[in-house]
């Protein structure tokens, strides 16, 4: 297949998922499990212990997770049921999709794993600095924070996967990168939809880039936090940014100052470690 423009490869794309030829990333089923059951709230500490454990490797990353600086244990936490009762069912069910966004970054194959693992580090670098954001705001919650962070360029995936089965842009990066930045919002969003998340980080895969926007009210959202962080990340990396902060409303919304040094608060370094 030729591509000639953004929209035909979109069409191409969102046809190949309709049809299933195209499979989009999937959640562990432990973590849609333990999602669904918090949610519910009709489920015990011991019964989600059981639960967890049937992911041997999401349970050996949650508890060496909640033994980390970035949760401060005041003694060693020996037991999933352990993390559960001290970090609490909602910190847990966050936490659990956070760590499942690691095994969904891998790539297919050599050709496109700079792509993959560039993606992956923007990620938790982002999803770091939206924490530590989050948490400055008694409206957000910082392990929600987290998740929008790791999710936010997850539409770039399924775009990555198809071009890969076309090599005039597989193989050509002048092609490819503006294919993905125009069109990974849409997609993430369709990936939202079928994970079933929620409407607020729906908005986040398909609004973040969107520098100007303007939501409705004044109270911060998640889109802000990874707006703010997003740009701190490129900050860091001393790449160019896509907008003069000054003119945007997301740190107004968050009540902070557009000059704000974010990766100084505290536990954003923690946050990386974690995924690293």
């Amino acid at each position: 297949m030729k591509v000639s423009n953004a929209q035909e490869f979109l069409d191409h794309l969102l046809e190949e998922i309709e049809s299933n030829r195209l499979v989009l990333p999937s959640l562990p089923e432990v973590a849609l499990r333990v999602r669904d059951e918090v949610e519910r709230g009709d489920i015990n500490a011991a019964k989600l212990a059981d639960m967890i454990a049937e992911d041997a490797a999401l349970s050996a990353r949650l508890l060496q997770v909640a033994n980390s600086p970035l949760y401060r244990a005041r003694s060693e936490i020996t037991s999933l049921q352990m993390a559960i009762t001290r970090m609490g069912y909602n910190t847990v069910r966050t936490l659990l999709m956070s760590l499942a966004m690691q095994q969904i970054f891998q790539p297919t194959s050599t050709l496109l794993d700079s792509y993959f693992h560039e993606t992956w580090q923007t990620s938790v670098n982002v999803a770091a600095i939206s924490r530590a954001l989050a948490s400055l705001s008694p409206k957000l919650d910082p392990e929600h924070g987290l998740l929008a962070g790791l999710i936010h360029q997850i539409g770039k995936l399924p775009i990555l996967t198809l071009a890969e089965q076309i090599p005039s842009l597989a193989n050509n990066q002048a092609s490819l990168d503006p294919l993905i930045e125009k069109l990974h919002p849409k997609i993430g969003g369709v990936i939202m939809k079928h994970w079933n998340f929620p409407d607020s980080l729906y908005k986040v895969a398909t609004e973040y880039p969107d520098w100007h926007r303007q939501p409705s009210g004044d109270a911060p959202d998640y889109v802000d936090v990874v707006q703010i962080a997003y740009l701190e990340h490129l900050t860091s990396n001393e790449e160019p940014l896509p907008i003069d902060p000054q003119e945007m409303g997301a740190f107004k919304r968050l009540g902070l100052a557009p000059d704000i040094n974010v990766v100084e608060i505290e536990d954003v370094d923690a946050a990386k470690q974690v995924f690293a």
